[in-house]
């Protein structure tokens, strides 16, 4: 067990199994804080972005979809079609498929809308995520890691600074910079990030860095 951060306290299993039940089965401590933070990204034309570092990273894919209401969306839930068609964008102008990640951030404002989305971006079967989480198929070394950052569960939801730190952490990991931090995906060439806004605006990228 790490030590906290001064200021923060470590949260047990028994703390979760323990918090207030929100709407079953989610309880206090299954969603994620909101947090003040700060994250920011530079863009460039690719030979402008050669010249600023040695290790450039690219966007591949980008695909974004909305929902309306997600009560509009009875049929498909708990999935989020919004998601789905999302990362199909992203993919298709990649070239590339859920087998081509590497590692992945996505939008875990809630225990269970990880297990939902790692499904909706093609990684797991529906209704075999929880599984994959239990093998440990998301962490490094598994099939497909997810959230090595810890995601909104561990660093807080800045709202509008959530979506620039997946992507920050992602280009990280990329450059190979998270060595030191003891959680680099060895050999990581290609990452999706998956962010949501509102009631289930998605959006999808795939970064590289090839």
């Amino acid at each position: 067990m790490k030590t906290p951060m001064p200021g923060s306290e470590l949260i047990t299993k028994e703390d979760v199994l323990n918090s207030f039940m929100v709407s079953t089965p989610i309880q206090l401590q299954d969603a994620c804080p909101f947090s003040d933070g700060a994250a920011a990204v530079v863009i460039a034309a690719e030979e402008i972005a050669k010249k600023l570092t040695p290790k450039p990273v690219y966007f591949a894919g980008i695909g974004q979809a909305s929902s309306g209401k997600l009560s509009s969306q009875s049929r498909y839930l708990p999935r989020i079609y919004a998601r789905e068609l999302a990362c199909q964008q992203s993919y298709r102008m990649a070239g590339m498929t859920p087998q081509d990640m590497d590692l992945c951030e996505l939008h875990d404002c809630f225990s269970i809308a990880a297990l939902i989305a790692a499904e909706g971006l093609g990684f797991f079967d529906f209704g075999k995520s929880g599984e994959a989480w239990l093998k440990g198929e998301t962490r490094i070394g598994g099939k497909i890691p997810i959230n090595i950052s810890g995601g909104l569960k561990a660093k807080g939801h800045p709202i509008g600074a959530t979506g620039v730190s997946q992507l920050v952490e992602v280009t990280r990991q990329l450059r190979g910079d998270m060595v030191e931090q003891g959680r680099q995906v060895e050999g990581a060439k290609n990452g999706i990030i998956d962010t949501l806004g509102g009631d289930g605006i998605l959006v999808s990228m795939i970064l590289t860095n090839q």
